[in-house]
């Protein structure tokens, strides 16, 4: 396998180059105040739109500052990556910038947004191999192609160009807020923002507390903190594909194990409330990791009428997964319920369970067959909708005291997955 040359290790200083070498591609995003977060922590939350980016997420920063450190010789063998979905498509806006050939690996649970997102930044210049159940299922893939061919193999998070690359967010930050967050809240995947973000912070003596943010059903970084090391984890929930990854990195652990930074996980469910606030509210399309930082203020004691700064990154969702987040995000609240419940097969069974059961302001949004047991009894499934989720006590008793037999069907639960 072929790698550029050894540059600069994570600091300060190669941070700050980084910022020059990638002005050209890179925008300036927005730093823009949320009033509906503000309200709700009584801090002075701002947005760090890098959503705005045009590949939609930060990776660009990262992508393209390893790429522009490579020479024509190594640009000339082509470039090889794995990703889930976002720094594809920064590797491939830069493959078409710098005029070289690449070849990305998406695992399957990428969404086809994504996928086409990166043919069409590549402008040719990439193609898009879609493998595997996993982004350590594409790492695999992209290692042995370029140890195969001899292209660069260009990291997601694990290296110091991409990390110094993604630490530009931080200057930036502190330029357009004219000194230092008290509080700096960023998304983790692999741990490439968060380790160059709090490299900056550290070594320039600003005092901001960093919160790094995982999905809980991948939550790689702590898991690397707990063990002393990074670790692969058992099973990894791809329903956050932007940071579903399974094993932080060396060097990004690195950066985190030797600084002060606090680590948060996120339900997915309350991921999907944060992505349907930020979208009603604030008129933001965001993904799932998008939403990561965001959806982790109400979880921090953050102290009145200081400057909070969350990075939304990405803006890549794909529209056909909205009746699923709505779905998590009822559960979420307390708002949807599902029962497997077994009536006697007799006239009025249904209208009894009706009239004596639900609540006024109840509604049953899914009622099925399973199949019937015997001559007697056949259970269905129930999903319930309630107006409020104090509602749901009143419609436990009236259930305890019906005639039927009734299951609650938990989150968790294989037949709640298969549900949702």
């Amino acid at each position: 396998m072929t790698n550029a040359p050894p540059l600069a290790p994570v600091s300060a200083d190669a941070i700050e180059q980084s910022a020059a070498r990638v002005a050209d591609v890179v925008l300036r995003t927005p730093l823009e105040p949320s009033r509906r977060l503000s309200r709700l922590t009584g801090a002075r939350v701002w947005l760090k739109r890098e959503d705005l980016q045009p590949v939609r997420s930060y990776k660009i920063r990262g992508a393209y500052n390893f790429l522009s450190q490579l020479d024509e010789a190594t640009l000339a063998r082509g470039v090889v990556c794995a990703s889930a979905g976002n720094h594809g498509q920064g590797v491939a806006l830069a493959c078409a910038r710098l005029r070289t050939q690449g070849r990305i690996y998406v695992p399957k649970t990428t969404p086809r947004q994504k996928r086409d997102r990166i043919a069409n930044l590549g402008e040719g210049a990439v193609e898009v191999v879609v493998g595997g159940d996993t982004y350590e299922d594409a790492s695999r893939a992209a290692a042995a192609n370029a140890a195969r061919t001899g292209a660069t193999l260009a990291p997601a998070f694990d290296d110091p160009r991409t990390i110094n690359g993604q630490g530009t967010i931080a200057a930036e930050i502190v330029e357009q807020l004219g000194g230092s967050p008290a509080v700096l809240v960023v998304p983790v995947g692999g741990g490439g923002l968060l380790a160059g973000a709090s490299t900056w912070l550290h070594e320039r003596g600003h005092g901001t507390r960093i919160v790094g943010v995982e999905p809980s059903g991948a939550a790689c970084m702590a898991a690397a903190v707990a063990a002393g090391g990074p670790v692969d984890l058992e099973t990894v929930d791809t329903f956050v594909d932007g940071a579903a990854v399974g094993r932080a990195g060396d060097h990004t652990f690195a950066a985190v194990r030797d600084l002060d930074v606090d680590l948060l996980t996120v339900t997915e469910g309350r991921l999907c409330t944060e992505m349907l606030d930020l979208y009603q509210s604030d008129g933001i399309i965001a993904e799932p990791a998008g939403a990561l930082a965001t959806a982790a203020l109400g979880s921090l004691d953050l102290a009145p009428d200081t400057d909070v700064v969350c990075v939304v990154s990405g803006g890549n969702n794909d529209v056909s997964r909205y009746g699923e987040i709505l779905e998590r995000s009822l559960v979420d609240r307390g708002l949807k319920h599902y029962f497997l419940v077994s009536f006697p097969q007799e006239p009025g069974a249904l209208r009894r369970f009706l009239d004596e059961v639900l609540g006024p302001d109840d509604d049953i949004t899914l009622f099925e067959y399973v199949k019937r047991n015997n001559r007697e009894t056949g259970p269905a499934l129930i999903g319930i909708e309630l107006a409020d989720p104090g509602d749901l006590s009143g419609l436990l008793d009236r259930l305890a005291t019906s005639p039927v037999s009734v299951e609650p069907v938990e989150p968790g639960s294989p037949l709640f997955h298969f549900l949702i």
